[in-house]
């Protein structure tokens, strides 16, 4: 350990990295009570000790105990409750060592640290990496849903804004045709799946028809609440709405499986959009040719 005086600021900073690693380590532990699966339990406990290292080696130059944080595992144990252990797992690491990373004075104070630091990560990779969550074999299935119901009912509910030009009319011809695109979806990726022989065809057909009737419910949400006459706003908050969807989506897939959000998000808000601009321009084009009038 070097002998120089470490600076308040950056010993504060050093108390907060232990203490995210108590937070994390006691919530790693609680996660594991809830896991199933033998294997993924054992794996989520070595985690657990692994961030109570963590917490040690920090110790060392804070002379200090840390206690975790109550609000953060509250909120981690939601967010573990709706999108898995797994990317909360990722998230937490991320954040972590990002941090790490920014602080450049570290290394002039605490040489030590970076290499112990590159050691205990390289471990803990591993141990994410055996990590074998349920969900996360399906995200394929969740990609098609969501995907498939952007593209189809974006551009659905686009050409009929101005052809309706009334929320209500729109919203209803929005549901309808949004159950009618999940049960069809659904029910032709559970086709798929099993020419394809995968036993588990109805769980994933389940997965592609949960996202799609999801995402009918958010897109025609606008339209069921703003008046008739606003359906203007409806489209615009709809495409607001599109947007957030492909980005939380995309940032999803891309925290589980270590890779980068832009190219994901870009990818899929450009067709989503693209198809979106078409159809209200052909809906427009039909208005104006057949003299659609709606009272």
């Amino acid at each position: 350990m070097t002998n120089k005086t470490c600076p308040q600021e950056l010993l504060n900073l050093i108390k907060q990295f232990q203490k995210d690693e108590a937070t994390a380590s006691k919530l790693y532990a609680i996660m594991a009570k809830n896991i199933k699966d033998e294997k993924n339990k054992e794996i989520m406990l070595k985690m657990s000790q692994e961030e109570h290292a963590h917490s040690l080696i920090w110790k060392q130059y804070t002379k200090q105990e840390a206690t975790p944080n109550p609000f953060k595992i509250f909120f981690y144990r939601i967010i573990n409750y709706l999108l898995g252990y797994t990317f909360v797992i990722k998230l937490l690491e991320k954040d972590e060592y990002n941090g790490i990373k920014s602080m450049d004075c570290v290394k002039d104070y605490f040489p030590e640290i970076e290499q112990i630091i590159a050691q205990e990560k390289a471990h803990e990779d591993a141990l994410i990496d055996m990590l074998d969550e349920e969900r996360l074999n399906y995200t394929g299935a969740m990609v098609l849903g969501l995907n498939d119901a952007l593209v189809e009912l974006t551009g659905a509910i686009a050409g009929l804004t101005f052809v309706l030009m009334n929320t209500s009319l729109i919203a209803m011809s929005g549901v309808i045709t949004g159950i009618a695109a999940t049960l069809s979806m659904a029910s032709s990726n559970y086709l798929a799946e099993r020419a394809n022989g995968n036993d588990n065809a109805i769980k994933a057909s389940l997965y592609t028809g949960i996202a799609y009737l999801i995402t009918v419910i958010f897109l025609t949400l606008p339209y069921l609440v703003l008046p008739n006459e606003m359906y203007i706003t409806a489209l615009l908050t709809m495409i607001t709405i599109v947007i957030t969807l492909i980005y939380a989506f995309s940032f999803y897939i891309a925290t589980v499986k270590s890779e980068k959000v832009m190219p994901k998000f870009l990818e899929m808000a450009t067709i989503s959009l693209s198809v979106a601009l078409i159809s209200f321009l052909i809906g427009l084009i039909a208005k104006m040719c057949f003299g659609i009038e709606v009272g």
